[in-house]
């Protein structure tokens, strides 16, 4: 091992070291269970061998080494023999101190990255959350008293200088309301799941949207009647709708339409990271005709604090994100200038818990 062990074998993403013969070294544990293939099995093959990827990467890596500079491929096929492809994004790079032992890097863009998370992870991203929670409460008490003493003073104020009081105001009950967005990554109450019927929270959602934020839209339901129920809580499913609507709602202009969509897909099954297979065939699509997402930043949208909005938080997605993950659900998003959908991948409700045929008996 000719890199630091601890920080090897914690590495989240599966990365591989390759030697100036194009030959893997060794292999982290992700990559043993990405690859569903041993570090035995993987030390001293050729890493084209070992890792199957739908793109001719080997003269931009050869070029890469020999300039000892890194090289960054996105979207990519990337499986093996053991196991089918995932889009990944993958970096190479020199590994500093070596004579042309690159490192590679797997990001996978898929479910897998977002499903489950390894015991050191889960409890870093958990003291993580615990703190920022904690600073967003203390942090909104003195906020309520600056709010407080600035309405106070406009009180006396010329018209000229009330308007800074009320861009006090104004910008204090902004960082409230991002604050408060902090505050429900804290919230770790397991998610209470029970059968739930996708049609009646979509309905609640667009209700809601079309007497509020989304009043300027019109919603075009297309709905599979037939779906079985699914398996999540019902109120963290409202949640993600809402947003997901707002976000819709937001992006579309006076008479644009926000199309809801279901439909069962029995093909889905997505692979986590602890190598084992999850269906998902209960699938929902939230579609607007809006402008579409910005390049740089669509592969990103489910990130904290990445908004394609003046103002944004970018906060919204991350928290849809995370509530689709605490069900086992799947989250992705297509775009393109005229249409964005939002499809949400989920599970079906256990077989003792439906009172559904049909589908859901495949």
């Amino acid at each position: 091992m000719i890199v630091d062990q601890p920080l090897w074998i914690s590495l989240p993403v599966p990365a591989l070291l390759l030697g100036a013969d194009d030959r893997i070294l060794d292999s982290n544990p992700a990559a043993e269970s990405f690859l569903n293939l041993s570090t035995k099995s993987l030390v001293g093959a050729p890493v084209w061998d070992k890792v199957m990827i739908d793109s001719p990467l080997e003269e931009a890596f050869a070029r890469a080494r020999a300039n000892l500079s890194s090289l960054f491929v996105n979207d990519v096929d990337v499986g093996s023999g053991e196991r089918p492809p995932l889009q990944c994004n993958i970096q190479f790079a020199p590994l500093e101190g070596s004579d042309g032992t690159m490192i590679m890097m797997i990001s996978p863009r898929e479910i897998a990255s977002r499903m489950t998370m390894n015991s050191h992870s889960g409890k870093a991203a958990k003291s993580a959350i615990g703190m920022a929670e904690m600073l967003a409460h203390e942090i909104k008490n003195p906020l309520a008293g600056i709010t407080g003493a600035a309405q106070l003073l406009s009180m006396n104020l010329s018209t000229e200088d009330q308007e800074l009081t009320d861009l006090i105001v104004g910008e204090s009950r902004r960082i409230v309301k991002l604050l408060e967005q902090v505050e429900q990554f804290g919230n770790l109450r397991p998610a209470e799941q029970k059968p739930v019927n996708i049609h009646d929270v979509l309905d609640r959602a667009r209700q809601s949207a079309s007497v509020g934020f989304g009043a300027h839209m019109l919603f075009v339901e297309d709905y599979d009647p037939s779906l079985p129920p699914t398996f999540a809580d019902a109120d963290q499913l409202l949640q993600v709708f809402l947003n997901l609507l707002k976000n819709a709602s937001e992006a579309g202009s006076e008479g644009g339409a926000i199309r809801l969509r279901t439909f069962y897909d029995p093909s889905l099954r997505v692979r986590r990271i602890d190598g084992t297979h999850a269906r998902l065939p209960l699938q929902i699509e939230i579609i607007d005709d809006g402008p579409g997402l910005p390049p740089e930043i669509a592969a990103d949208v489910f990130e904290p604090f990445v908004s394609g909005r003046e103002n944004g938080t970018g906060l919204g997605l991350a928290l849809v994100s995370k509530l689709i993950g605490d069900i086992g659900g799947w989250i992705s998003v297509d775009s393109v200038p005229g249409k964005t959908v939002f499809r949400i991948s989920l599970p079906l409700a256990p077989r003792e818990d439906s009172q559904t045929a049909g589908k859901g008996d495949d």
